[in-house]
């Protein structure tokens, strides 16, 4: 049986390759089967935002790969409260729908997976 795997995503969108990574490596899980979370914490957030407008500054649209993510099995998506609220998002900003979970939440979550990757 093939071991769980939470990624952890907290980097904003444009600060660089970690939060496209970050998408890719989930989207590979996804491909092979492999029972995948999603976690958005710190400014990793920001990716969930709707309404981005990346071409502005000359960088691809993550939205696709976002979208994506169903397609590939990975419906097991998370944000932390708290790193919402500390950015004034609401989970009606979001564009994709995720469970919303407090640092209790997030502990047990984190004891749900075998394998904790953080980006």
């Amino acid at each position: 049986m093939a071991k769980s795997l939470l990624i952890v995503s907290r980097q904003a969108p444009w600060a660089g390759p970690a939060a496209r990574e970050t998408l890719d490596i989930a989207l590979a899980g996804g491909a092979f089967d492999l029972p995948i979370g999603l976690l958005f914490l710190d400014d990793g957030v920001f990716q969930l935002v709707a309404g981005q407008q990346p071409q502005r500054i000359e960088q691809k649209d993550l939205g696709a790969n976002l979208q994506a993510l169903p397609l590939f099995g990975i419906e097991s998506l998370y944000a932390a409260r708290h790193s919402l609220a500390e950015r004034g998002l609401t989970e009606e900003a979001l564009s994709l729908p995720v469970q919303v979970l407090d640092d209790t939440g997030l502990a047990a979550l984190l004891d749900q997976y075998d394998q904790v990757i953080t980006l």
